[in-house]
């Protein structure tokens, strides 16, 4: 009789931290902006894809809405954390909206600035 062994599944749970956060835009002209914004920031990875656009960064990244009503060809203040909601379908890692920015964590405690301590897990 012969022993059979199987492939350890590549869906298998990870639990390790990926140091990573980002979101999913519509692939529409404000989202291309933003990407296109983003792509020039540090750390950060742009892929287009067909009907979305993802846009994913180390540590942290910062969507100022200034620099992004600017490429827009918009006054300041013009684009705002309504139209980032807008045109975002989904994100990972901690999303803090502030007045002039929307800022992406990817480990929660690097965010305790600005929602304060964070509760212990037990």
């Amino acid at each position: 009789m012969s022993q059979f062994t199987t492939a350890p599944s590549p869906f298998k749970s990870d639990s390790t931290p990926s140091n990573m956060c980002g979101v999913t835009l519509m692939n529409n002209q404000i989202g291309a902006v933003v990407a296109e914004v983003m792509a020039g920031h540090e750390g950060v990875k742009v892929v287009h894809l067909p009907s979305m656009i993802r846009v994913d960064a180390t540590r942290r990244m910062d969507f100022d809405y200034d620099e992004i009503s600017e490429a827009l060809g918009e006054e300041p203040g013009f684009f705002d954390a309504a139209q980032f909601e807008e045109n975002m379908s989904t994100h990972y890692g901690r999303m803090i909206h502030e007045d002039d920015r929307t800022i992406m964590f990817a480990n929660p405690e690097d965010a305790i600035e600005y929602i304060g301590e964070m509760p212990e897990v037990r």
